[in-house]
């Protein structure tokens, strides 16, 4: 019996699937944080059902003196999500770095990776597309991604972000039958129940900065324009 069908059989009877939220804030010259919001110290769980499955969410400060201690957190995790400041063009080199870093994590292998663009509100933001480019989401192979623009004032595309991951995950884990390669197709989605819509954006948008709703997402999952 392989590994991968050890894990499946016993996370069949939990469903429970582990992400892992970075977001990676970058300081200005004047030491104020840029994304305009106040970073997580040391991280924050939250736990909340999302269709038929439990999400443990694990909200990890994305501060550089905090990234040290990032791999401490990589046991068992399922998905990552990684969120970008759509804002900062100057920075997004090191952000392409610290992504690429995190995907050679022996214990992140084959987690879903969803990239959420944020600040897109400001003039000059970055599009999806352009972070795609920059951050060369499409010379990964090792991992099932995808790219969306959200909102967290709004709450635009939290959910629906969501929805990939939990697919994702959940063909992976609990009903493929073989392991996938990172750029097979996957074209489901997964939809919460209306009630629980409200409270998962609410609980999501506490962890996403500020950004405006441009377009869906662009993953390897699917025909990225291009």
């Amino acid at each position: 019996m392989g590994l991968l069908t050890i894990i499946r059989k016993n996370r069949q009877k939990e469903k429970e699937m582990r992400i892992l939220f970075l977001p990676l804030f970058l300081r200005s010259s004047t030491g104020e944080d840029i994304l305009g919001v106040s970073p997580t110290l040391g991280f924050n769980i939250k736990t909340f059902a999302h269709g038929n499955y439990t999400l443990n969410i694990w909200d990890v400060g994305g501060q550089r003196t905090l990234r040290p201690y990032w791999r401490n957190y990589f046991e068992q995790t399922d998905a990552l999500v990684w969120v970008v400041d759509s804002g900062d063009r100057m920075r997004m080199k090191d952000c392409k770095e610290e992504l690429h870093s995190l995907l050679l994590e022996d214990r992140l292998a084959g987690a879903s990776l969803l990239v959420f663009a944020n600040k897109q509100d400001l003039q000059g933001s970055m599009t999806d597309i352009e972070i795609r480019e920059a951050l060369d989401l499409r010379s990964i192979r090792s991992h099932h991604w995808k790219i969306w623009s959200c909102s967290a004032v709004t709450g635009e595309n939290l959910v629906t972000g969501l929805d990939w991951v939990v697919a994702d995950v959940a063909g992976r884990l609990y009903y493929s039958t073989t392991p996938r390669s990172a750029t097979a197709p996957n074209n489901s989605r997964t939809t919460a129940t209306s009630h629980n819509h409200t409270k998962e954006t609410k609980s999501l948008s506490v962890q996403v900065s500020s950004g405006k709703y441009r377009h869906g997402g662009v993953g390897n999952d699917a025909n990225p324009p291009p």
